[in-house]
């Protein structure tokens, strides 16, 4: 009767294993975080919030670009359901510009029909990060606490993580038109980079991108 002879892991055993589950642990916080950028893309959350605020997007002297305007046009119809009785519009400007992002996107609501007293441009902030600060700031010096933000399907997880961070009860009602959610490669694009953007920022609590 033979008897098995037991081995004990070398260090090269251990190195491997070590490697191995190393990976495995990148793998599942990264395919997590990726599935949490989709699954958040998908809600459309429209309860009653004290203030809509959308997120700025490039302007070009005045005019909101394309995807801004999805989101301008998302946040007028949240108001005209009752959604919130504020939109705050948010984005600062380049050196060069003469509307901040915020201006821009005040301007385009109040010519299509929503009162200056029910908009607020925060016209700071030349990132999600930043901008989100400035409007927090104004957000609490109302005595307000809850806001809906809206932007683009991808960018809403990161949005509301960041929102949260800076003291806001926040949900999100993401835009589902637009050149962003066009095409299946535009959407993957996306979903990859807000979930390096999101890894990014979690680890450093620091902005990785312009509005």
């Amino acid at each position: 009767m033979s008897t098995a002879v037991r081995t004990k892991p070398t260090r090269a055993n251990w190195v491997r294993r070590i490697v191995a589950g190393t990976l495995l642990v990148v793998f599942a916080v990264i395919g997590g975080t990726a599935f949490r950028v989709w699954q958040v893309a998908r809600e459309d959350v429209r309860d009653r919030a004290d203030v809509i605020v959308v997120l700025g997007a490039a302007q070009y002297n005045g005019r909101p670009s394309e995807i801004f305007q999805s989101r301008l046009a998302k946040a007028k119809a949240l108001y005209d359901q009752g959604v919130a009785a504020t939109i705050v519009t948010a984005g600062g400007k380049k050196a060069d510009d003469n509307y901040t992002e915020a201006q821009a996107g005040a301007l385009w609501l109040r010519k299509r029909g929503v009162p200056v007293s029910a908009t607020l441009a925060v016209g700071e902030g030349s990132d999600t990060l930043r901008s989100l600060r400035a409007v927090a700031e104004q957000v609490e010096k109302r005595g307000w606490k809850t806001a809906v933000l809206v932007s683009d399907p991808w960018h809403s997880f990161r949005a509301r993580t960041m929102a949260d961070d800076l003291g806001l009860d926040a949900w999100t009602s993401p835009t589902h038109s637009g050149p962003i959610v066009q095409t299946r490669e535009t959407q993957a694009f996306y979903i990859v980079r807000e979930t390096g953007a999101l890894l990014y920022y979690r680890l450093t609590k620091s902005p990785v991108d312009a509005l």
